[in-house]
């Protein structure tokens, strides 16, 4: 059933390169504050970069709970799950950061994903545990389609609109943490 890995290997690759979504799961330090688990699904905006590191694309969207947490205590896990034939739960437990579209770096790490306005940071995960179970539980699905309003939204905004946004909607994080609060002031 379950196995744990020390590295993410080329099956574990493959694995995940199949899948069309995944989750990021994060949470604040201490007892109070919200776990936070989001789906992520966005062609193209996941990477395995080594057998140790993973990055997404972090899109500009409602909330920035994951980039909060990020800040406060750097846990994170990514979770993969096949909806298809073959069952497998794949988990990526790490550390994280963030790198923003304000950074110098930002350059660097956008080149593994294909340009989107929406873009607000990438996300790298120094994964420090690799685990899949059997996910024979989970039911059988099919892709029918991807969903990719959020890109045309954003671009619909421009720079300051989707700066505008991030500030209104993006500062701070459902528990009052600092978020992404990185777009100057206008």
């Amino acid at each position: 059933m379950g196995k744990i890995h020390d590295r993410i290997g080329q099956r574990l690759r493959d694995f995940i390169a199949e899948q069309h979504v995944f989750f990021v799961a994060t949470a604040p330090s201490g007892a109070d504050g919200h776990v936070n688990v989001s789906p992520k699904g966005l062609a193209d905006s996941f990477v395995v970069i080594d057998d140790h590191t993973v990055a997404y694309l972090d899109l500009t969207a409602s909330g920035a709970e994951t980039i909060a947490h990020l800040r406060d205590n750097g846990r994170i896990t990514v979770m993969f799950c096949s909806f298809a034939r073959t069952p497998n739960v794949v988990r990526l437990h790490g550390r994280g950061r963030f790198v923003t579209l304000h950074d110098d770096d930002f350059a660097e790490w956008a080149v593994h994903f294909p340009q989107n306005p929406a873009a607000r940071a990438v996300v790298i995960v120094d994964v420090e545990r690799v685990s899949d179970s059997c996910g024979y539980a989970l039911p059988i699905l099919e892709h029918a389609d991807d969903r990719d309003i959020l890109t045309s939204n954003m671009k619909r905004r421009g720079p300051d609109g989707r700066a505008a946004y991030r500030r209104e909607k993006n500062a701070t994080s459902i528990d009052g943490l600092p978020a992404f609060d990185f777009d100057p002031e206008t």
